[in-house]
């Protein structure tokens, strides 16, 4: 036990053992330096520089650009930078192909290059679905007042909610429209089924016109009529031209009678091929657009 002890002692006694380190002329033997230390101050030393000369080296690697060079550092970064740029490409390339579509469809009116030769075709014919009929002796009597009932009170609310001008407008007779498109109508107006407006169908591409001079009051896209423009023409009246496939204005600008405004397209759900929706409100009623334009 006492031999243990004096182990430990002499070890701690040696770490702490003054030495001198002198440096010497290899001449003339002339002492130029001496250094005063114990192995215990080397130690620490030793370790202090260690200690530093890891800071250092890590502090390089990590605040510089020495990190890019290390093997599989990064890799997650520059993944994630590649899928970024895929996708802004994928962008980019979208939206260069839909201005290069609208330039060419504009340089297209200008040059006056469009094919009107499918307006000479008569429109094909709506389809129709047969629906199986329904035995109303097996439908209780309760069932089908109840149904009349609520029949009758939406025929009621379509009167009153959403009047109708069924006659024709003197001051509308008297103006001159121009028709947005020539072709075939395909789809009158329908108060009963929501449908405000005329279905005219006419070739891709085919510009949209202004039925009147008036300014942009509204240039948007919405999922079920895809891109809309409307017009405020004087004395309350608004022309809608929906279903487009690109719009020529924006909100704000004057246009005249016969100005190109849109391209017939086949945008939005409720679109199933290429034609345009055409609406004519005035002071708030909708009204027929055939009493007062001629569209082939």
């Amino acid at each position: 036990m006492s031999s243990t002890v004096n182990k430990k002692q002499s070890f701690f006694q040696k770490l702490k053992n003054k030495y001198r380190l002198v440096i010497l002329n290899d001449e003339t033997f002339e002492e130029q330096a001496a250094f005063r230390l114990s192995r215990l101050n080397l130690y620490l030393t030793i370790s202090t520089l260690f200690v530093l000369l890891v800071l250092l080296t890590a502090s390089t690697i990590i605040f510089t650009p020495l990190k890019y060079y290390i093997p599989g550092y990064g890799d997650l970064n520059i993944r994630k930078q590649l899928v970024d740029l895929q996708l802004r490409t994928d962008s980019l390339a979208t939206a260069s192909y839909q201005r290069d579509q609208w330039v060419g469809n504009v340089a297209a009116i200008l040059r006056g290059d469009l094919d009107t030769s499918a307006l000479d075709q008569e429109a094909a014919p709506l389809e129709t679905k047969e629906y199986d009929t329904i035995n109303l002796d097996k439908i209780p009597k309760e069932d089908i007042d109840l149904r009349n009932e609520i029949e009758n009170e939406k025929r009621t609310s379509v009167s009153i909610d959403r009047p109708i001008q069924k006659k024709k407008t003197q001051y509308l007779a008297d103006l001159h429209f121009y028709a947005p498109v020539e072709g075939f109508v395909t789809s009158g107006l329908e108060m009963k089924r929501d449908h405000f407006g005329v279905d005219i169908v006419a070739p891709s591409n085919t510009p949209v016109k202004a039925v009147l001079d008036g300014s942009v009051i509204s240039a948007s896209w919405t999922v079920e009529t895809g891109y809309v423009i409307s017009i405020q023409h004087e004395n309350d009246l608004i022309s809608m031209y929906k279903h487009n496939s690109g719009l020529l204005k924006k909100v704000g600008n004057f246009v005249k009678a016969g100005d190109v405004i849109a391209i017939i397209g086949n945008s939005g759900e409720l679109s199933d091929g290429p034609h345009l929706h055409f609406e004519l409100w005035h002071k708030g009623v909708p009204v027929n657009p055939q009493d007062y334009i001629k569209f082939n």
